[in-house]
């Protein structure tokens, strides 16, 4: 089965599961990027981010006996609680091996959705490990954030419904911002735009310090981030991309852009202002590249996916200070 077929068996899996999140605009944030900015708002997904897509397609994609044995996987947060709650459909129990220093409201969610959550240190401990380990102990099958074909497959849904959205709104030319980890969104998407609206150029957008797709698409091979690179857009502080995504993303995407943690707070407090949604730091980066870096961008109009709105109070209230 090919890449599209894939992202289309998908689709047809999670057809009365995954829910269609609307495209937005404003006026103001128009004015502000000095073009149209259409907006889809992915923080309205179930479990609060794009990541239920592939946890879903994941879940679904699995045989009988994998779901039998139980899934592992490990998150910051939005992979985790999207496998958590797929798992709970499907009647599987899930382990989630999460970073301990991850949001409040990620972890509690996880184990909510009732997940078993294994904490470690992300600084100090290798997750990749800590997850083999596990699984290979317990008979647990391990659904990667980003590198897995069926995640792949899952987030690509994204796209095949962003195309006929942005169609229906006038714009079937110019660029898709997504806020980029390991690039299992950015990838997705890009291979179901290429089918469904080819005249639109997906852009990988991530964190100052952890720009490392944006690096790799240059370079033209795997770049890693420095050691001591701190952000405050945990949803999207990835290790590099993946050797899944990478080429996929080479071949697909247009150049990356890096926006400062600041830049992506102001895009925070500005998407509740004008948009009234709740968006996390590392879920508003495309948006605020789309608001603060309109020379890096063509066409009349440019589109944004706010990918996740899990967003601990107190780094909510940090944002809303700089309205």
């Amino acid at each position: 089965m090919s890449r599209i077929e894939m992202i289309h068996a998908a689709r047809a899996r999670s057809a009365n599961h995954v829910r269609q999140t609307p495209v937005l605009s404003s006026p103001f944030l128009d004015e502000i990027a000095g073009r149209r900015v259409l907006v889809k708002a992915e923080c309205l997904q179930h479990t609060g981010s794009f990541k239920f897509r592939g946890g879903y397609s994941a879940l679904s994609g699995l045989s009988d006996a994998q779901r039998a044995g139980g899934v592992i996987a490990y998150s910051s947060g939005n992979h985790a609680q999207g496998v958590a709650l797929a798992a709970r459909l499907h009647g599987v129990a899930a382990v989630i091996i999460m970073p301990s220093d991850a949001p409040r409201l990620k972890i509690e969610n996880t184990r909510a959705l009732g997940a078993e959550v294994v904490l470690y240190d992300r600084f100090g401990e290798d997750r990749d490990a800590i997850g083999q380990s596990l699984a290979t102990a317990r008979g647990l099958t391990l659904i990667r954030p980003y590198d897995e074909p069926l995640v792949v497959a899952g987030q690509g849904t994204l796209g095949l419904e962003l195309g006929p959205q942005l169609a229906e709104a006038g714009m079937t030319s110019g660029d898709v911002l997504v806020c980029c980890g390991g690039g299992g969104l950015t990838s997705g998407v890009a291979l179901a735009l290429a089918e469904v609206a080819p005249g639109l150029r997906v852009r990988p957008v991530e964190p100052v310090g952890f720009d490392d797709v944006r690096r790799s698409l240059m370079s033209g091979r795997i770049e890693g981030n420095a050691p001591e690179a701190r952000s405050i857009c945990d949803a999207i502080v990835t290790p590099g991309p993946g050797k899944l995504t990478f080429p996929i993303m080479q071949e697909h995407c247009g150049p990356g852009l890096a926006v400062p943690d600041e830049d992506a707070l102001r895009a925070v407090a500005l998407a509740f202002q004008r948009l009234k949604i709740v968006a996390e730091p590392g879920g508003a980066v495309a948006l605020a590249a789309a608001l603060f870096q309109a020379d890096q961008l063509e066409g009349e109009a440019v589109a944004v996916v706010v990918t996740g709105g899990n967003v601990d109070g107190d780094v909510f209230a940090q944002a809303l200070a700089r309205l």
